[in-house]
C-alpha cells in the first residue's frame, strides 16, 4: 500500500487548476500578437508594388512634360504667321489689280495668255509629286524669285528647294479648307495669296537648322524691303512666301548693275527706294 509521505507538499487542485489557465491565456495571447504581426508583414509585402508603382509614373509624367517643351521650343519661326500678313499679301493683289482664280476654266486662260508661267523644275528645284501638274504655275516675278533662291541655296548647301503648292483656284482652296481648317480662307480680305498665283510654299520640314536659318537669313531683307511677305506655317512646316510685283524690277535693278540679285546690301534697299517712289 502506497502511502504518501507527510514531508512531501503537492499544490491544491484549484492552484494548479489556475495555473493551467493562466498558461493558456498567455499561449493565446502569444498567438494574437504573431498573427497580427504576420498581417502587417503581409500587407507591407503587398504594397510594395504599389510603392515602386507610383515611384515610376512620377518620372514618366516628367518626362513627356520636358518632350512637350521641347516641341515647343523647336518652333521659333522669324516670320510667324498672323492676320496682318495675310491683310499685306491681299494689299498687294489689289495693288496689281490680279484677279482670285475661281476656277480650271479661268486658270487655262491665264496659262494661255502667259500671266501665269510654268516652274520648271531642274537641278536646283523640284516638286512635292503630290503636287498637281496643272498647278505648277504662277506669276513671271514669283518664277523670278525661285530661280534666285533656289541657284543660291544650291550653291550654299548643293541641295534642292523643294516647292509644294503654287498657284489654286477659289475652288480648290474651298474644298482644301474642309480638310484643313488652318488654311486661308477662299474670300475676303484675308482669303490665300495663292489665288492670284503671287504665292509658293517652299518645303521646310527635313531641313537642318542652318538650312532654315540660311533660308531666314535669305528672305529677311526682302521682306523688309517689301520684296516678299513670307511666313513660317507651323501646321504644314512650309515657307509661305507672297513675291511682290516690285521684285521684277529690283532684280533688273541689280543685274544691270552688274550684280547677282542677291538680298541684303544697303545699295539694293537704296534701288527698291526709288523704284517706289
Amino acid at each position: 500500500m502506497f502511502l504518501c509521505s507527510p514531508d512531501l507538499e503537492y499544490p491544491p487542485v484549484s492552484s494548479a487548476l489556475g495555473q493551467s489557465q493562466e498558461e493558456s491565456k498567455g499561449h493565446f495571447v502569444n498567438r494574437k500578437i504573431q498573427s497580427t504581426i504576420f498581417i502587417h508583414i503581409v500587407t507591407f509585402t503587398v504594397c510594395i508594388p504599389v510603392f515602386g508603382l507610383h515611384s515610376y509614373v512620377a518620372p514618366h509624367r516628367v518626362r513627356r512634360a520636358h518632350h512637350a517643351h521641347f516641341r515647343g521650343l523647336r518652333w521659333n519661326p522669324v516670320f510667324r504667321p498672323s492676320r496682318e500678313s495675310l491683310l499685306l499679301q491681299n494689299q498687294e493683289i489689289d495693288r496689281l489689280e490680279l484677279p482670285r482664280i475661281q476656277d480650271d476654266a479661268e486658270l487655262e486662260q491665264l496659262k494661255a495668255s502667259e500671266d501665269l508661267v510654268p516652274i520648271i523644275a531642274g537641278p536646283t528645284l523640284r516638286f512635292d509629286p503630290r503636287l498637281d501638274p496643272d498647278r505648277r504655275y504662277c506669276r513671271p516675278w514669283t518664277r523670278e524669285f525661285l530661280d534666285d533662291l533656289s541657284a543660291a541655296y544650291y550653291k550654299q548647301f548643293h541641295s534642292q528647294i523643294q516647292v509644294n503648292s503654287a498657284v489654286r483656284t477659289v475652288k480648290v482652296q474651298k474644298k482644301l479648307r474642309r480638310h484643313n481648317r488652318n488654311a486661308a480662307p477662299a474670300e475676303g480680305e484675308i482669303a490665300s495669296s495663292h489665288l492670284a498665283g503671287v504665292t509658293v510654299d517652299i518645303q521646310r520640314r527635313g531641313l537642318s537648322r542652318e538650312q532654315i536659318k540660311w533660308v531666314q537669313d535669305y528672305m529677311l531683307p526682302l521682306k523688309e524691303q517689301g520684296l516678299i511677305e513670307p511666313e513660317e506655317e507651323r501646321h504644314q512646316w512650309v515657307f509661305h512666301v507672297m513675291v511682290s510685283g516690285h521684285y521684277t524690277d529690283w532684280r533688273e535693278s541689280k543685274m544691270l548693275a552688274g550684280d547677282q540679285p542677291t538680298p541684303g546690301d544697303s545699295e539694293a534697299r537704296e534701288d527698291l527706294h526709288l523704284l517706289q517712289q
